[in-house]
C-alpha cells in the first residue's frame, strides 16, 4: 500500500534522491522547500522549519493530499562553519534551531498521527562529522551529534506503538557543495576514505529508504554510516 511520506530539504541533493527512492517504492511523497520551485512529481510544500507554526502548516497540507504522514525523513540543514574563536552566537545557535531542533519540530508533529496509527518511520539525517567532530565545524558537529541521542531516545518512547526511529550518517557525497571544494582539498578527503572515494547521493537515498520498509521493522534507534569507512567505530 502506497505510505504517505513527507521529506525536510527534499528539492535537491540528498533529500531529492530520499524522495525519488521513496516515490519508486510506491510511496506519496512530499517534500519541504524554502527557496525556488519543487521537484517536478512530488508534491512540495514550502516550510522554513525553523518556524513550528510554518511546520503545522506543511503537515495539514500533506495531510489534506496525501493523508497523516507514515514515513519522515528529517534531512534538511544548514552549516555555518567558522573557528570557535571566530564563531558568532548567532552562527551556532542558527544551525543547531535547524538541524537539531527543526528536526525536534517535524518528529513532534508527525508521531501525532503515527501514535494514532500505532505505526510509523521516523528516519534522521545525521553526518559523519557528528561522530568524528571536524575542524570549523563545532555548530554542525554539535547538530548533527544531537539527533542520535534524539533519535535514540525517541525509539525508546515510541518503540511501543511500532514507531522506529533510526539515523543515516552520510561522509563526504557528491554534491554541488563538495564539487566546488578545490582539487587539492579532494584528494586528501578521499585519501582519508577507506573506500577512496566520494559517495553518491543514491547510496544515501538507499539506506534511507531501506530503512523505511518493512524489511527494517526490527531496527530501531540505530546510527547507519554511508561514508566509505571514514568514521568506522563510532
Amino acid at each position: 500500500m502506497s505510505r504517505s511520506a513527507l521529506v525536510t530539504g527534499g528539492s535537491r541533493g540528498i533529500g531529492l534522491a530520499i524522495a525519488r527512492e521513496l516515490q519508486r517504492g510506491g510511496d506519496a511523497v512530499a517534500v519541504t522547500y524554502r527557496s525556488g520551485e519543487p521537484p517536478e512529481g512530488l508534491l512540495g510544500v514550502h516550510c522554513d522549519i525553523t518556524d513550528s507554526a510554518q511546520v503545522d502548516a506543511a503537515f495539514k497540507q500533506v495531510e489534506e493530499e496525501h493523508g497523516p504522514v507514515e514515513v519522515l525523513v528529517a534531512n534538511a540543514g544548514i552549516t555555518k562553519d567558522q573557528l570557535l574563536a571566530l564563531m558568532s552566537e548567532d552562527d551556532f545557535t542558527s544551525v543547531l534551531d535547524t538541524n537539531l531542533t527543526g528536526s525536534f519540530r517535524v518528529a513532534k508533529r508527525a508521531v501525532r498521527g503515527m501514535m494514532r496509527k500505532r505505526s510509523g518511520r521516523i528516519v534522521l539525517v545525521s553526518s559523519v562529522v557528528g561522530l568524528l567532530g571536524s575542524g570549523g565545524q563545532a555548530n554542525y558537529a554539535a547538530s548533527k551529534a544531537g539527533l542520535v541521542g534524539f533519535a535514540r531516545s525517541l525509539a525508546r518512547e515510541l518503540g511501543s506503538r511500532n514507531i522506529t526511529v533510526n539515523v543515516v550518517a552520510p561522509g563526504f557525497i557528491e554534491t554541488d557543495m563538495t564539487a566546488a571544494l578545490p582539487e587539492e582539498r579532494q584528494a586528501e578527503i578521499k585519501k582519508n576514505v577507506p573506500l577512496g572515494r566520494y559517495g553518491s547521493v543514491d547510496e544515501i537515498a538507499k539506506a534511507v529508504g531501506f530503512l523505511a520498509s518493512d524489511s527494517a521493522a526490527y531496527i530501531t534507534g540505530a546510527v547507519i554510516p554511508v561514508d566509505g569507512g571514514l568514521g568506522m567505530g563510532h
